[in-house]
């Protein structure tokens, strides 16, 4: 059966073609909001201005003082009726802090996790835009990844780690253990609780923050990715090789965080690196108080690192060319 011809009386109006679709950049994971990968989602404002990451920043830093001023005027009071309290804090500002200790632990850690309400905040109120643009192009966390993501991490580190310990000298025997008898359980208890909060706020704050400031400015993801990395180095007062390895973790996770179009698998991978080290430690297997770390361990690191770079951005679609003019883009 066909189809009737159509009157030539009444041909069909020809419609006007649509203007060419224009997108603002290269290398856009499917889903960016607005066609910008996640290192320039601060131009996603409509009335985005070259000032506008100063603003964020600098609302940033003063939520921050904000909230370590409260911190401490709470712990102060708090130390009034709990003497205990007090001498913790003054131990963990010590230049001989111990990061086994419960409670030095808290103290230390949780300063940083000031840092994520800090960059939320400074992005809605200094930069004008959600505070979910800072964890990823879709506007919020995406939660899904994240059991495999650290299932991932999870198994990487105990092979890596269970080869590094075959070594004559690993990171373990470098300053002996860390698990004191009778604080075991409390301490994996608190770094369960704490740890993983301390990691995302570091993620939030140089991998989000300073990642999408400079991204506003810097078009090549490279920028974005390798500047933050040196201010990432100099909050951890490592020796050379130890320095080496932060950089190294800093490199993977920005690229990551490029390439996946969020902070997820930085996270995930965050937040097991440092929850195993000081579960180690807890037991005696491994020195959170080290200084640096044996040369002969770098190796097994950084193929962590790689290992887990490069299966986990598996998890997420590849970011797309830009479009031809006239094209279009296909979910």
């Amino acid at each position: 059966m066909t189809s009737p011809n159509p009157s030539p009386a009444s041909p069909t109006p020809e419609l006007p073609s649509a203007p060419p679709l224009a997108l603002p950049d290269q290398d856009v994971p499917p889903g960016a909001a607005g066609g910008y990968p996640y290192h320039r989602l601060a131009r996603s404002r409509p009335n985005y201005r070259w000032w506008h990451p100063l603003t964020t920043v600098l609302v940033a830093l003063v939520v921050l003082a904000v909230l370590t001023m409260l911190a401490t005027v709470a712990t102060a009071v708090a130390g009034m009726f709990v003497p205990g309290i007090a001498v913790t804090v003054d131990q963990a500002l010590s230049a001989e802090s111990d990061l086994t200790d419960p409670g030095q632990l808290v103290v230390l850690f949780g300063s940083v996790t000031l840092l994520w309400p800090a960059a939320a905040l400074g992005v809605r109120w200094g930069g004008g835009r959600p505070a979910g643009t800072l964890s990823s192009i879709a506007g919020r966390l995406r939660w899904r990844p994240f059991p495999k993501l650290l299932a991932l991490a999870v198994a990487l580190f105990a092979v890596l780690n269970g080869l590094s310990m075959l070594l004559p000298v690993t990171w373990g025997q470098d300053g002996g253990g860390g698990g004191r008898s009778g604080n075991v359980w409390l301490l994996l208890l608190v770094v369960l609780a704490v740890v993983p909060l301390q990691a995302a706020a570091e993620e939030y704050a140089f991998r989000g923050l300073l990642m999408q400031g400079i991204g506003s400015w810097l078009r090549h993801p490279a920028f974005a990715i390798l500047l933050p990395v040196p201010i990432f180095v100099l909050g951890h007062g490592y020796g050379l090789v130890g320095q080496i390895d932060v950089a190294a973790f800093a490199v993977a996770t920005g690229w990551m965080t490029w390439r996946t179009g969020g902070l997820e698998a930085a996270i995930a991978l965050h937040v097991i690196n440092n929850v195993g080290v000081f579960a180690l430690g807890a037991v005696g297997l491994s020195n959170p108080n080290a200084t640096d770390m044996p040369l002969a361990s770098l190796p097994f690191s950084l193929a962590f690192l790689l290992a887990y770079s490069l299966l986990a951005v598996r998890r997420f679609p590849a970011p797309a060319r830009r479009a031809p003019a006239g094209s279009t883009i296909r979910g």
